[in-house]
């Protein structure tokens, strides 16, 4: 299973710039030089002051591996950003890439829907993602990708989807609601959050 490492980044709309410049030019390349990786993304929400940088890898094991590599610039950009940075790790269990756009892509709307759950009903919310709301997704105009991360231990899952422009996001199914109206305790699974960015650079492909 593929695994994924996502950095949160708060800071103002000058710092969040030179901090996604740093991402792009000095962390990108390292990163994608080591063996397993897949590729990185930056997405952002300049209004809110935030940004999210994903690297997606092959395995546990490599991703694991990376930290070295990653955590000193992690450290750097921290400074850039003047707070700290927060870093999550998931499995990345859904993972559905359009075949046809080029890499690497930027401009694409975003959206991340955050999902909390018993941690016995994470495999529930990752069979509803892939069998329900992927076939709705990626037969609506404008579709770019899906993917889904996932920690089985405390039960976090993180739908990610992205699309051609606002337009296409905002025409396109809900994945809170199509989770809704599938997952059989409604009680147990609660969306924490609905979050939109703007995807600023991405070079993440298929294994």
């Amino acid at each position: 299973m593929l695994h994924t490492r996502l950095s949160l980044i708060a800071a103002g709309p000058a710092a969040l710039d030179e901090c996604v410049t740093y991402i792009q030019q000095e962390i990108g390349p390292v990163l994608e030089a080591r063996p397993g990786s897949l590729g990185i993304s930056v997405l952002a929400d300049r209004e809110r002051g935030v940004a999210l940088f994903g690297s997606v890898w092959a395995t546990s094991h490599e991703m694991t591996a990376s930290e070295d590599t990653e955590a000193p610039l992690r450290g750097e950009l921290a400074k850039r950003a003047g707070g700290p940075v927060t870093v999550e790790d998931y499995q990345v269990p859904v993972y559905e890439l359009f075949e046809e756009q080029e890499l690497p892509r930027h401009g694409q709307a975003a959206r991340l829907t955050r999902i909390q759950v018993r941690p016995s009903e994470v495999d529930d919310i990752i069979g509803v993602v892939g069998e329900y709301a992927v076939p709705s997704l990626t037969e609506t105009p404008g579709f770019c990708d899906a993917l889904l991360f996932a920690h089985p231990a405390s039960g976090r899952l993180i739908s990610q989807t992205a699309w051609r422009d606002p337009g296409a996001r905002a025409a396109s199914p809900s994945v809170a609601a199509i989770i809704r109206a599938e997952v059989p305790d409604e009680a147990s699974s609660e969306i924490h959050a609905v979050e939109d960015y703007t995807l600023v650079f991405s070079s993440i492909r298929e294994p």
